[in-house]
């Protein structure tokens, strides 16, 4: 793909949004305002900007936290997660406060619900930015979280103004879309390499009811260069590039869990991306990471790299 970086150096993944810890319980259905509910069974998972991370790292790209964590419990469960995957924290903890987390409620058709409370991930100061040993052939992940946080928003932008062209930049703007500054927004959308949302969030950034449509006006507001790409639920992705839409198919899966596959679909379509893998064909590949993290409870559910391999060869085979 056209601006993305090639280079016998292999790229790292910046990832600047937030990694949190997800409380995640399981139940029937969401009951209703003022009513309660028994869940089936509830957990500590470290989620958020982790789910994108481990995707990546476990297809094999090195990673490398860029955003704040805190001092408190919430924290030291982040930083434990991180150390496991092999994901390399950029600095040490914040003493400002711990990190935040997340009520995350999946009920029994698998779509989920979140409460989420902020930590200091919710901040950065530019000159911790500033510090960041950013190589030219590395890929940066920005999360529409970040840029709905006042903290972090402003600093972030200044500090991508400052890298060079050759830096792939990663948006996905997340469910918090409404609530970012179109100023920001404007700021940014120059510098994507690849946009990466679901139907959903495509329908409302482009006020589109047909998903092509507002693939096309996404689309117009990025570089030339820039590719679309939006995930569909089991019929896999759009992908826009060259001016050209196109579905990339995705895989049959039971769906008992949907918290985190669109993670895991950014995480291995960026790692496959930064080895040199065609736009279509990395698409393809995160189809079948997805489809594999939604038959598994939890939020980073991503599969490793034989998995993967396995996955494809089987599916494809058929």
């Amino acid at each position: 793909m056209t601006g993305l970086p090639h280079s016998p150096v292999p790229a790292k993944l910046w990832h600047t949004g937030q990694a949190i810890v997800d409380i995640v319980m399981s139940i029937e259905a969401l009951p209703p305002p003022g009513g309660d509910v028994i869940a089936q069974s509830a957990n500590h998972e470290v989620g958020g900007g982790f789910n994108v991370m481990a995707a990546a790292r476990r297809y094999g790209m090195p990673v490398i936290y860029a955003g704040e964590h805190g001092t408190g419990p919430m924290g030291s469960r982040v930083r434990e997660a991180l150390v496991k995957e092999g994901i390399v924290l950029a600095r040490e903890p914040n003493p400002a406060g711990d990190s935040g987390f997340c009520i995350a409620l999946t009920d029994a058709a698998g779509e989920r619900t979140f409460v989420s409370h902020i930590g200091v991930e919710g901040q950065v100061g530019a000159e911790r930015l500033g510090a960041l040993p950013v190589a030219d052939n590395d890929w940066i992940y920005i999360s529409g979280y970040s840029l709905a946080y006042p903290g972090k928003a402003s600093a972030l932008l200044d500090w991508l103004e400052t890298l060079a062209a050759t830096c792939a930049v990663v948006f996905d703007p997340g469910p918090l879309l409404a609530r970012i500054d179109h100023r920001q927004l404007a700021r940014l959308l120059p510098r994507i390499a690849i946009w990466s949302s679901n139907a959903s969030e495509t329908r409302t950034f482009a006020g589109r009811d047909e998903l092509e449509s507002g693939i096309a006006v996404i689309a117009s507001r990025l570089n030339r260069s820039a590719a679309v790409v939006v995930r569909d639920g089991p019929r896999g992705c759009w992908l826009h590039h060259d001016g050209e839409t196109r579905a990339i198919e995705g895989f049959a899966s039971q769906a008992i869990d949907t918290n985190g596959a669109g993670d895991a679909h950014t995480g291995v379509m960026i790692a496959a991306l930064a080895e040199g893998t065609s736009l279509p064909t990395a698409c393809a590949r995160a189809n079948a990471a997805a489809a594999i993290a939604v038959s598994r409870r939890g939020p980073a559910t991503a599969p490793d790299r034989e998995e993967l391999e396995n996955y494809l060869e089987a599916n494809l085979a058929r």
